[in-house]
């Protein structure tokens, strides 16, 4: 009886162990969460997320075209984490729809971050498919619902432009960084 107390004692005691190491990384990004942030998180509940660091909720300015509502966070030391859309505007049981990633400590398990170069991304995901705009190259990564944008600059010349040329992975440099990294999750 006593052998057997001892084994279910061990057992417990490495099993809440085990939990403890499986913390969620609080930077991490895979395809419905960045960080404590996933495709449900409801902006109301963004207050008790992140408590330790700012929110900045910036409305749209009906006198501005191509504005939107934004929610910026902030970390207490003043640098700025991450820009959200919420799905619905002003509504605080709304989920999630966009977020622009902006420190670089967010990354995907392969490493991936906005501070990153197009072989970062070329090495480790399926590119779904580029787009060729303006002023950028916009890689769509469906794996993690992300869109990265590269800087024309970063193209050759052939390519910076114009839009009517199809922009092909081979012709973008790798060292080509990153402009934008973007996430925007499909509606639930």
């Amino acid at each position: 009886m006593y052998q057997k107390t001892l084994l279910i004692l061990l057992i417990s005691i490495l099993s809440l162990s085990c939990q403890k190491g499986e913390k969620q990384d609080p930077f991490e990004i895979s395809r419905y969460r960045i960080g404590y942030l996933t495709n449900t998180t409801r902006i109301q509940q963004l207050d008790s997320i992140y408590a330790n660091d700012s929110i900045i909720r910036k409305a749209a300015d009906v006198h501005l075209l191509n504005t939107k509502d934004e929610i910026e966070i902030y970390e207490k030391g003043g640098n700025k984490l991450l820009i959200l859309e919420a799905r619905q505007k002003s509504d605080p049981t709304s989920t999630i729809k966009n977020i622009q990633v902006i420190d670089a400590r967010y990354h995907t398990i392969s490493g991936l971050s906005a501070d990153g170069v197009f072989r970062d991304i070329k090495d480790h995901y399926t590119i779904s498919k580029i787009n060729n705009t303006l002023s950028a190259a916009v890689i769509f990564v469906d794996s993690i619902q992300a869109y990265l944008t590269i800087d024309k600059k970063e193209l050759p010349s052939e390519l910076k432009f114009t839009t009517d040329v199809k922009i092909e992975a081979a012709k973008i440099p790798d060292s080509a960084k990153i402009k934008h990294f973007l996430i925007s999750w499909d509606e639930n």
